[in-house]
């Protein structure tokens, strides 16, 4: 069996269709076509369904995928240990909640690129999810921990959130002193048919009939907001707390919530992906009471 087109296998897996594949790859479609056709035929079966849009793995090549991500991993795990222990260059990239990402980890990782010259860092602050098994990211900050897929997670910190609004709103509407009298404020919430996961609709654990007025699908946005006095929102406490302008609305107990750190298994043995999670993680650890 050829490793390149067990590699190309992968980025056609990973991309859905044959055409992103051999753009990631740099390489033609026919070339692409043709690797898998060689590959299908060494294991005597059909791995992808052709279809018109795109290519969907058959059950063959389901199995196979978990078997195609080991050789993978044997693979990056045999190049790093030929390339030192000491090798720290290549690209990571982040993909994190704008809150998190923006809010703590853009203002910090310039130390850690100050210290390792050769690595590049991609930072994707944006309020989606990320697929690992894709690699759309290398690591991704998670507000749920994984439940499938062959992936290395790990919990984060656990963080607050809570109700906010500015000292101008406060003074030309005053404040609410019940949770039944939000709804006689302007609320500022999200987008919810664009949440990236159950645990952020958390509206209702704040007011049963919460009703948002200006709904906004960032957790910057909705901050931004907040401190300009548009209404009372849900807000990070560790972002909150870096707005002066904000007081804190305390009709409702705050909730917890918490930020895992998430790799895909077949990149463990990479330096470069064992050197950022450990400083993100101790960034964190040193700065956890911003988060309680």
């Amino acid at each position: 069996m050829n490793w390149d087109d067990v590699r190309i296998f992968l980025a056609v897996a990973r991309a859905g269709q044959i055409l992103g594949a051999a753009r990631r790859l740099e390489l033609n479609h026919a070339t692409v076509s043709r690797r898998i056709a060689a590959l299908e035929d060494a294991l005597r079966t059909k791995l992808f369904r052709r279809l018109t849009t795109g290519s969907e793995l058959t059950p063959a090549g389901e199995r196979f995928l978990d078997i195609a991500e080991r050789m993978e991993g044997d693979m990056i795990a045999a190049r790093s240990t030929i390339a030192g222990e000491d090798d720290v260059s290549g690209t990571v990239r982040i993909g994190a909640p704008d809150g998190f990402g923006v809010a703590f980890l853009a203002r910090r990782l310039g130390e850690l690129t100050a210290l390792h010259r050769e690595l590049t860092i991609q930072l994707v602050p944006v309020p989606r999810s990320f697929s690992l098994s894709r690699r759309e990211a290398d690591i991704a900050i998670t507000v749920e921990r994984p439940t499938e897929g062959r992936l290395v997670a790990g919990k984060l910190v656990d963080y607050s959130l809570g109700l906010f609004a500015s000292r101008a709103y406060a003074d030309s509407n005053g404040l609410p002193r019940t949770a039944a009298e939000l709804g006689q404020h302007t609320l500022i919430g999200y987008v919810p048919d664009l949440i990236v996961s159950p645990s952020l609709d958390y509206a209702a654990e704040f007011s049963a009939d919460w009703r948002t007025s200006f709904a906004i699908s960032s957790a910057l946005g909705q901050a931004e907001a907040v401190r300009s006095g548009a209404g009372i929102g849900i807000l990070h406490t560790f972002v909150a707390r870096s707005m002066p302008e904000l007081v804190a609305v305390d009709v409702v107990a705050p909730i917890r919530r918490a930020y895992w750190l998430v790799y895909h298994e077949s990149v463990r043995p990479l330096r470069r992906i064992q050197i950022v999670a450990s400083f993100i993680t101790k960034a964190v650890e040193r700065e956890r009471s911003l988060f309680q």
